[in-house]
């Protein structure tokens, strides 16, 4: 079977690689050359833990391949995803030009047969604009060639993509014909042998259960924010609070840990996207715009909590920082809380020293040298003030505070990750502030 990914970003080339691993020839295709040529050297563009082993292997075994030229991969090609960007724009809506061309393209080039399938997160209706573009294309060529569109959104976790590709909960793909759910049972059928579900819907269904699981996962994560700022303005521990409705089976304990607000390149687009689809049909989804609302303060919470600690005046003051990613195991920094806390911190006047095990290069291409930075997370702390703890990466959650104590020149922790226990720090006589707990 052969198959071609537009597209080689985060979804792509997850995609891609995970389909050869199974023994599919995939072709991965991007008008970026500079990424094209990296790939074909073995330089994967971003932090996927196994993926660069995986693509590595693929390449040799000769089922993975790179190219900037779409048409030449269309012959014998049974199916083409598109796993292109889809940006906001300033309204909030997905900018769908990428997913477009690809599609126009499509149709200029084919000369038979072929399943076209968005993988790109996508509004509802997005499949007939894309169903439009190609036959627009063929129309002009005058060409009679069948084709069918469908939608395949894509439940990949940063940091697990690959386990979650190859060992997926479900796969949810919208059709409207038997020929493509043939095609697409054929091609997933080395996923589904251990019995995860292919669940078939229509197309616009499909397109709508990608942005609402995102959205309902980014709304645990706001109410269990706002719970936690409640606890620690009345004086009941949220972790405590957490573990009491996580044990309900209704509610589970996924997604409801407090911290310093969601990121990411999945929610907050996803979310700002199925607020503007709503707003287009005249309804507004007032639980939504809520759960935005409350992201956005709480990625203030710890640099209110510093300006509390210091009494407003940051001039002068250190701060070490562990964590720039948005979550650990990526270096993806889109969205993240760090970028937000890092510009009060410095429109406050202070100095940052920052570590992170993967994401260091990402934030100088975001940033640049507005910051210091340190490869290692001890030298971070050397006569720093305090430390900020802003991704709960592993190698964080049980440090030496012995060297910690010895190396920051003041005796304070916040925590935006929760990652330690109140009265442990206490008798460390090490100041300690976290999210959801009255400590100040």
């Amino acid at each position: 079977m052969k198959i071609s990914i537009v597209g080689t970003g985060y979804v792509g080339l997850v995609t891609g690689t995970c389909f050869a691993e199974v023994g599919i020839e995939v072709t991965c295709i991007d008008i970026d050359e500079k990424k094209i040529t990296g790939l074909n050297k073995g330089i994967i563009p971003i932090y996927e833990p196994g993926l660069k082993e995986m693509v590595d292997r693929n390449v040799k075994k000769k089922r993975l391949f790179f190219t900037t030229n779409l048409a030449e991969t269309l012959p014998n090609c049974e199916v083409i995803f598109i796993a292109v960007g889809t940006p906001p724009d300033e309204d909030g809506s997905a900018d769908l030009k990428y997913v477009l061309d690809v599609a126009r393209e499509v149709g200029r080039n084919m000369d038979e047969y072929i399943l076209v399938v968005t993988k790109s997160t996508v509004p509802v209706g997005t499949a007939e604009k894309v169903r439009n573009a190609v036959q627009s294309e063929l129309d002009m060529r005058e060409k009679n060639i069948k084709f069918d569109v469908a939608s395949n959104p894509e439940f990949l976790k940063e940091g697990s993509a690959i386990e979650d590709f190859l060992k997926p909960d479900r796969i949810v793909v919208g059709l409207e014909s038997k020929k493509a759910e043939n095609i697409i049972k054929k091609l997933y059928k080395p996923f589904t042998l251990n019995g995860h579900p292919i669940i078939f819907m229509n197309v616009p269904s499909a397109e709508m259960t990608k942005y609402a699981a995102n959205s309902m996962l980014a709304t645990k994560i706001s109410f269990m924010n706002d719970i936690a700022n409640l606890c620690e303005i009345i004086g009941a521990d949220v972790n405590m609070v957490r573990r009491g409705i996580g044990s309900d089976t209704r509610i589970g304990n996924k997604f409801i840990y407090p911290g310093i607000g969601y990121g990411g390149s999945c929610f907050p687009k996803d979310v700002k996207a199925l607020i503007k689809t709503a707003d287009e049909n005249n309804y507004s989804l007032r639980v939504l715009k809520s759960v935005e609302e409350v992201n956005a303060d709480q990625k203030k919470v710890i640099f209110d909590k510093v300006m509390k600690y210091y009494n407003g005046d940051l001039k002068g003051k250190t701060f070490a920082l562990w964590g720039l990613s948005f979550k650990p195991q990526t270096d993806d920094m889109r969205e993240a809380p760090s970028l937000i806390i890092i510009k009060h911190l410095l429109d406050a006047g202070a100095k940052i020293i920052a570590y992170d095990p993967v994401a260091i290069e990402e934030s100088k291409r975001r940033i640049g040298d507005t910051i210091e930075y340190s490869d290692d997370q001890y030298e971070a702390l050397i006569d720093a003030d305090a430390l900020l703890i802003l991704t709960d990466w592993p190698e964080f959650k049980f440090p030496k505070f012995k060297i910690i104590k010895k190396l920051l020149k003041g005796h304070v922790i916040f925590d935006g990750r929760n990652l330690y226990d109140f009265q442990e720090m206490k008798k460390l006589e090490i100041d300690y502030y976290c999210i959801g707990l009255k400590t100040i």
